[in-house]
């Protein structure tokens, strides 16, 4: 037993001195092959890719943030071009009803506009109207009353014609009989009455001759008066207001 022992702890040692020799054998086949047996190339280049990882990494990073944030913008626009397109379907649907009910109010407002307009503008042609009525049966009546006037003022001139050749007849001392002079009075009388109604004569005599105030008869030859000069008053004339009544007859110097 305790030889038996022994043998199995021989072979264990030898076991274990060939392990080591062949670990020793593997660590020197690995300097040999290692150039850099510190592990410095390999430190070097995990550095390396550490640094290129880290710039590939911070240069990777800014253009994901660039991206994320114009995908950000990007969202925000199209979300506020959807909400404006919403807003402005809903305002489409909307329009058409109160537009509806703003021309209509537009419409009843015009035809009542309208029916102001059409009454107004009545009114205003009868008012029209009748102002150039009045104003023309006033214009007639008082034509109407110049016409009668004229034609009362013709049948009295006659009797004016009478009275101042009936004086004109008379001598000095026939002029101071009293009916000589009762005829005078009524005459200046009849005067006063017609020049009151804007009856007047024709002034004639010494004046150029117009055939608008003046009939002319006859031609005289004179020297006191130029030619076209009335040199002789036969009848005398009369004008009402701004017409004439009767025109003056005279003779016209040649």
């Amino acid at each position: 037993m305790g030889d038996h022992k022994m043998e199995e702890g021989a072979d264990v040692m030898q076991d274990t001195e060939e392990l080591n020799k062949n670990q020793e054998h593997e660590s020197d086949s690995v300097q040999q092959e290692d150039p850099h047996p510190d592990g410095s190339e390999n430190q070097d280049s995990s550095q390396g890719t550490g640094q290129e990882y880290k710039t590939g990494s911070s240069d990777a990073e800014p253009s994901k943030e660039d991206g994320e944030g114009s995908a950000d913008i990007e969202n925000a626009q199209q979300e506020e071009s959807a909400e404006e397109t919403e807003e402005t379907q809903e305002q489409k649907e909307a329009a058409p009803e109160g537009k509806k009910g703003f021309f209509k109010k537009n419409k009843k407002k015009d035809k009542k506009d309208e029916k102001i307009e059409e009454l107004t503008d009545q009114v205003k042609r009868q008012m029209a109207e009748f102002d150039n009525f009045r104003k023309r049966t006033e214009k007639e009546k008082s034509q109407m009353y110049e016409i009668g006037a004229k034609s009362i003022i013709e049948k009295v001139l006659p009797v004016v014609d009478n009275f101042e050749r009936g004086l004109a007849g008379l001598s000095e001392e026939d002029l101071k009989q009293p009916f000589a002079e009762g005829m005078n009075m009524v005459y200046k009388q009849l005067i006063a009455e017609l020049e009151k109604i804007e009856v007047k004569p024709i002034e004639a005599v010494g004046c150029e001759f117009n055939p608008e105030l003046h009939n002319a008869v006859m031609q005289v030859e004179s020297e006191e008066y130029e030619s076209g000069i009335i040199a002789q008053e036969l009848q005398k004339g009369y004008t009402y207001r701004e017409s004439v009544v009767r025109h003056s007859m005279v003779a016209v110097t040649v």
